[in-house]
């Protein structure tokens, strides 16, 4: 008997994942209450394109496994941003330059925000 994650476990669930293909700054914004594109970011660097890309599969392999695919997935081959949308939530993994570029936590700089490490997720913080 299978359990369907809650978009909080999927978006931690792709933290995770993220962490084990060594992305830097794993971070889960919490849109829910903000937004209706979705109820979560998780948003994840590497230092170079291939280790975004990796990252980027890594998570859409294993989710995929877990019998959870994106609606959309753009950027996998390109190694610049890969998104991955699951609807509730919206995997993002830049090349590190890219974010800064972009700076989405700043833009939703309101969102509560979950820092997740190797350790643990740190607890919310605004």
């Amino acid at each position: 008997m299978s359990t369907e994650l809650s978009a909080l476990d999927l978006a931690r669930a792709a933290a995770r994942l993220a962490l084990e293909k060594k992305a830097l700054d794993v971070k889960i914004l919490t849109l829910k209450d903000l937004s209706s594109i979705c109820d979560y970011f998780v948003i994840a660097s590497g230092e170079a394109d291939i280790q975004v890309k990796a990252i980027g599969r890594h998570i859409y392999d294993e989710l995929a496994d877990a019998g959870y695919k994106p609606i959309s997935r753009e950027g996998i081959n390109d190694g610049n941003w890969v998104l991955l949308d699951y609807i509730d939530v919206v995997v993002h993994v830049f090349y590190e330059p890219t974010r800064r570029f972009y700076a989405l936590e700043k833009l939703w700089g309101d969102a509560p925000t979950e820092d997740v490490t190797d350790e643990k997720i740190m607890s919310p913080k605004r």
